[in-house]
């Protein structure tokens, strides 16, 4: 039995299934805000859309591809795992933060609010959108629990079925794009954001796309799908994982630059679209194909936002019954689902307006984190690099949260006064990267702290 084990440990997985594994792993990633939020920055960089891309990708595939390979370098399973050199209270927290802003409280109901918004509403009269959203969203989670009921069928869901026909209609609406442009991107007009600063600004808006996050929390499912491929050591899962990654986000990345240069070129045509991207993918889709267009369109999104839904409630479900055994599987999924569905109907727009702080909370913390996973074999999970650099990129990204709230609390005198104070002293604060000097500078003294307990363990073993 032993040596069964290990033969299908060591048989190297065919073409085929890596693209399956890839495919599913690129389903799970790329969802509503994928196709909206790029489009939208292809129309606020105009001429500047190159390094506005360059930094989108870097926070949106750079980033995303680093998780999944930290997930395997440490041979974590997840969220927990990955932060778990800092203590279990640690990680437990940042699990909770991190499923609650991809499941119920943000990105789960947006897959529902966008894809109506964007697919549905406008076929709905203006009368009835209210009801017909109620509907939409009621269905839409129960379609979602249903196909993540079974752990075991959402590989053959999403990678052989449901994405296949998702990038074959996506694919056919680019040609469209590339046989007829609607302009020249390079000759379209510049925000003022992006006329100086279009790669930061892009890599902030990768933030919204909660990848990087989404990276950490599918490990487990995409650890459970490769080992009912076979791979059931750490070391070969770890390899299939990595390789699986690396095929997803070459096809995510590809997808976000035809995505950002259509958006430049919609420029020519249409006015910036006030909301993230919904309308000028309408426009775009209208364009080219008039009512089978939307249709088309309508399909598209609820493809993409059904599979990444389906991804983030079963690694809710998962990592919630592994840490939180008193529910089952399928009492965290229905609780998720249900939870999704009320606050869907509180409408896209809120749901962003109030992401936006919360992610320029926790991303700093999933960078340090992912960096500090792929320095595994370097720094062999030291608690005190780990938690000198979690410590110094604390007060940062707290600052950076209070920058980005809602207007309502961010003019409050007494937030606009630390606001103003936090970027008055700390570098790069105006471009919300002022957690990179100060997690620079605890990583150094970790690292400091880990060498030289390293020597004195070596002189005390003399």
């Amino acid at each position: 039995m032993d040596n069964e084990i290990k033969d299908i440990n060591t048989k190297p997985l065919s073409i085929k299934q890596y693209l399956i594994i890839g495919s599913m792993l690129f389903a799970l990633f790329f969802g509503a805000g994928n196709l909206i939020f790029p489009i939208h920055l292809g129309q606020l960089s105009g001429a500047n859309w190159v390094p506005a891309t360059l930094g989108f990708l870097a926070s949106g595939v750079l980033l995303p591809l680093l998780s999944v390979l930290a997930i395997s370098i440490s041979r974590a399973k997840g969220v927990y795992d990955i932060a778990r050199p800092l203590g279990p209270v640690f990680a437990i927290i940042f699990l909770v933060l991190v499923h609650s802003t991809l499941g119920p409280l943000f990105a789960t109901p947006r897959t529902a609010s966008v894809n109506f918004t964007v697919g549905i509403e406008p076929f709905i009269p203006a009368p009835y959108v209210k009801i017909a959203m109620l509907i939409f969203t009621a269905l839409f989670f129960i379609a979602t629990f249903y196909l993540s009921y079974r752990t075991s069928s959402i590989i053959d869901n999403l990678g052989k079925i449901l994405n296949p026909l998702f990038l074959a209609l996506l694919f056919l609406s680019f040609l469209l794009a590339f046989m007829h442009p609607m302009g020249n991107a390079s000759l379209q007009p510049v925000t003022e954001a992006y006329k100086h600063q279009s790669f930061f600004n892009g890599f902030l808006q990768g933030y919204n796309t909660m990848d990087a996050l989404a990276g950490l929390a599918f490990g487990v499912t995409v650890v459970a799908a490769v080992k009912q491929l076979g791979k059931t050591t750490p070391k070969s899962n770890a390899k299939v994982t990595a390789r699986a990654g690396l095929i997803a986000e070459a096809l995510v990345g590809i997808i976000y630059i035809i995505l950002i240069w259509i958006g430049a070129t919609t420029l020519n045509l249409f006015k910036i679209s006030n909301d993230d991207g919904g309308t000028t993918f309408n426009q775009y889709m209208g364009h080219y194909l008039g009512m089978t267009g939307h249709a088309l369109l309508a399909t598209l999104m609820t493809l993409t936002c059904v599979t990444t839904a389906v991804g983030l409630v079963a690694a809710f479900a998962q990592d919630f019954h592994d840490h939180f055994p008193r529910l089952s599987y399928h009492q965290w999924l229905a609780i998720n689902c249900f939870l999704s569905f009320i606050i869907a109907n509180e409408g896209l727009t809120l749901i962003i307006t109030w992401s936006i702080p919360v992610l320029m909370f926790l991303y700093p913390f999933a960078m340090v984190l992912i960096i500090l996973g792929l320095c595994t074999p370097l720094i062999h999970k030291d608690k005190n690099v780990y938690l000198f650099t979690i410590i110094f990129t604390l007060v940062p990204a707290f600052f950076d949260m209070l920058a980005a709230l809602p207007p309502v609390l961010a003019n409050l005198s007494f937030i606009k006064a630390l606001v103003h104070f936090e970027q008055s002293i700390l570098p790069f604060a105006s471009i919300g990267m002022d957690w990179v000097i100060p997690a620079f500078v605890g990583l150094l003294i970790g690292l400091i702290i880990y060498k030289t307990k390293g020597h004195q363990l070596a002189r005390g073993q003399e």
